[in-house]
């Protein structure tokens, strides 16, 4: 025992030393997190012959990579490349070793393939110990648990970082320095422009930013559930978790932020199995208005449970009432670190009450419960933090405000983006941001958009470096400067590593040639990301066509799919353009249930031409029923989707009636032979 103690003292001792020094010499390149970027980052530096220190507020390196998403959101994996591309190289050559398959043969996996470079789905501390030891092969020196004193640990001089300070008193100097962490912490201390929440569409010419109702229909109640403590009545006050306040307009901004979850990885293994805990002050009343979400017969819990190595799994949130805890972070970004501390613990209980909730309340089916019973934490993962895990999901904190600002017109090839470091190609995807009470008294969701950007697409150098006038020697491959809703795909995990070997390569050439970051030449950045494996660019997949249409653009009063009111089963897409907005709604008649979909909107007295847009194709109904109403009136029509489009590429006339007030149009998938799409409806008055 005494021996024990002396061996712990020495290697304290040991490595207060070690941080002392590394304090006290000034780097190359200090990078502030230790995210999957600041390692990819740090690998590069130590390549191109620089020397670089980590300074991580983490204990745990590799961020989410190794804190729990095990089920890599990777889009196009041939759009992955450098360092990246590595990693997952390397977790495919953990598994060819047959002792990495404790509870599992290699076979019984279906994302183990051998004709595969790669291996993108693996266990946390599989992850972790590959970072682990990319620090030990490049010597990487590494400083833990150490926090940037936010309110005066940043020396600037002249418009550049001379120095970082962290709340231990110790002091980080260097020539170029890096901002890898979720929260952007070392950007906002040194005075970078930022914004936190969504902007309005109106401020980068965009569809899906800001507050998003009609949008959102993923992720969402699938069928009326009432909010209120004792049902029909209001003044019992709402269930927890529900915002008394409206949503806000469509389109919006506002400060609101997507929410947050842990990935946690579960097993069915047993003898790897921890049984759910209790978690103190749990109080089941937090999940009331799940136990009437699943009353009412849903039966979506286990939909997310993606399967990992060695019977495990990775499990993310799914449908109107899951594991995102909606509305509980609108003040992370900006928090102190206490109340970050106390913003976390919240998450933590509020998603292990949920996991103990599902496993033991009566008033869970018993289908549900009886096979919820059968999972459990997994035994061999977080060992050090009561096996949960030691990273929450920060979806999105803030971000940076540059001279160039990635968008959803960049991201969906609408604009040239200049100078390309990496590529990404994951929906446009934002989880919830609040819960509500609607018009008709039901609870909501609000925020939910996954919408396909079309394939691969540059992101710029320009947005990873500041304003030339607020800091010339900081790089911020994670807090990039990024609309909410481009951020929505940018954020993966794949995509930071890239970014972050792209940083640490700019961050070397300036040294080298003694310049500011926004002076690096693009076209030898460029070259030496090409040599060293990056993806700058790849050809968009062929479309039917590359009509994507904004209804500001089109003539007369025109109504899309996201502001009609839909009846039924109905399917979004945006595979077969062209199309109205951000995509489609789609109806398949051999489900034989019955859809429909109502266009509304008030119009002067007059003559109009009804028109209705859709995205031809063989499969589509030619026979689709639609019925006009206004003024009194009723008229009917039938539309042939198989033909193409007579007027701006996309709509085709149903007719043209006197139209006075309150007008409807609906589409039904009544006796229709085919799909039946609906995209927008326009009233163009007739002269």
């Amino acid at each position: 025992m005494i021996r024990s103690i002396a061996l712990c003292a020495m290697l304290l001792a040991t490595c207060f030393t070690a941080r002392l020094t590394a304090a006290e010499k000034s780097y190359d390149v200090v990078i502030y997190g230790g995210t999957s970027a600041a390692i990819a980052a740090a690998v590069q530096v130590k390549r191109m012959g620089k020397s670089v220190i980590v300074v991580s507020p983490d204990v745990h390196l590799g961020g989410l990579t190794s804190g729990g998403l095990g089920w890599t959101d990777s889009g196009d994996k041939a759009a992955i490349g450098g360092i990246s591309r590595e990693f997952y190289q390397r977790v495919r050559k953990h598994y060819d070793d047959p002792s990495a398959w404790r509870q599992q043969k290699p076979e019984q996996y279906s994302r183990y393939k051998k004709e595969e470079d790669a291996m993108w789905v693996f266990e946390p501390h599989v992850a972790e110990q590959i970072f682990e030891d990319l620090v030990a092969e490049y010597k990487i020196p590494v400083v833990r648990d150490a926090w940037l004193d936010r309110e005066n640990g940043v020396v600037k001089q002249d418009g550049k970082i001379v120095s970082i300070k962290t709340l231990d008193g110790e002091t980080y100097r260097g020539k170029i320095f890096m901002d890898t962490t979720y929260e952007g912490d070392l950007m906002a201390a040194a005075g970078v422009s930022y914004f936190v929440g969504r902007e309005a569409n109106s401020v980068y010419d965009e569809t899906m930013d800001g507050v998003q109702t009609a949008r959102a229909r993923s992720h969402q109640f699938d069928y009326p559930v009432d909010p209120y403590v004792t049902p029909g009545d209001p003044s019992s006050g709402l269930l927890p978790k529900i915002s008394a306040d409206p949503p806000g307009k469509d389109g919006e901004g506002d400060k609101k932020l997507q929410a947050y979850c842990f990935r946690t990885c579960l097993t069915t293994a047993e003898d790897n199995m921890v049984p759910f805990p209790k978690p103190e002050g749990y109080d089941p009343h937090d999940y009331a208005l799940l136990a009437r979400y699943l009353a009412g017969g849903w039966k979506g819990v286990f939909n997310k449970f993606d399967p990992a190595p060695n019977f495990k799994t990775d499990v993310n949130n799914h449908g109107g009432f899951s594991f995102d805890n909606i509305g509980m972070n609108y003040d992370y970004p900006e928090a102190t670190y206490e109340r970050r501390k106390e913003i976390i613990q919240e998450h933590e209980d509020y998603q292990i009450g949920l996991l103990y909730f599902l496993t033991n309340d009566p008033s869970v089916p018993a289908d549900i419960q009886t096979r919820m019973k059968k999972w459990g934490l997994s035994k061999d993962e977080f060992v050090d933090n009561h096996n949960w895990p030691h990273q929450l999901y920060i979806r999105e904190a803030r971000r940076m405000v540059s001279d160039f600002v990635m968008s959803e017109q960049y991201l969906r090839a609408l604009k040239p983006t200049p100078e390309s470091i990496g590529l990404g190609s994951y929906n446009m995807d934002s989880h919830n941001t609040q819960r509500y009470v609607d018009a008709e008294g039901n609870v909501r969701n609000e925020g939910d958009i996954q919408v396909s950007p079309g394939g691969a697409y540059p992101i710029s150098y320009l947005s990873i470096v500041p304003k030339r006038d607020e800091c010339e020697n900081l790089l911020v491959p994670v807090c990039v400067s990024s609309s909410h809703i481009a951020y929505g795909s940018i954020r993966m995990e794949p995509v930071f590593m890239i970014l972050g070997q792209s940083a640490a390569t700019a961050a070397v050439q300036a040294i080298e040639g003694d310049k500011a970051v926004q002076d690096v030449k693009y076209d030898e950045l460029s070259e030496r990301l090409l040599a060293d494996g990056q993806v700058l660019e790849m050809a968009r997949k062929p479309k039917r066509s590359t009509v994507v249409l904004r209804a500001k653009d089109l003539p007369g009063t025109v109504i899309d799919d996201v502001d009609a009111k839909t009846v039924g089963s109905w399917g979004e897409s945006s595979v077969v353009q062209p199309y109205v907005g951000s995509g489609y709604r789609f109806s398949d008649a051999k489900t034989k249930s019955k859809a429909t979909i109502a266009f509304s909107t008030k119009l002067k007295p007059g003559r109009y031409d009804v028109r209705v847009s859709y995205s031809p194709n063989a499969n589509r109904a030619s026979n689709v029923a639609v019925a006009i109403k206004s003024g009194g009136a009723s008229h009917t029509a039938e539309l042939n989707q198989r033909e193409k489009p007579e007027h701006d590429k996309a709509f085709t006339s149903v007719g043209q009636f006197e139209l006075d007030g309150e007008t409807t149009v609906t589409i039904s998938n009544d006796g229709a032979n085919g799909f039946v799409i609906a995209d927008a409806v326009s009233f163009v008055p007739v002269k």
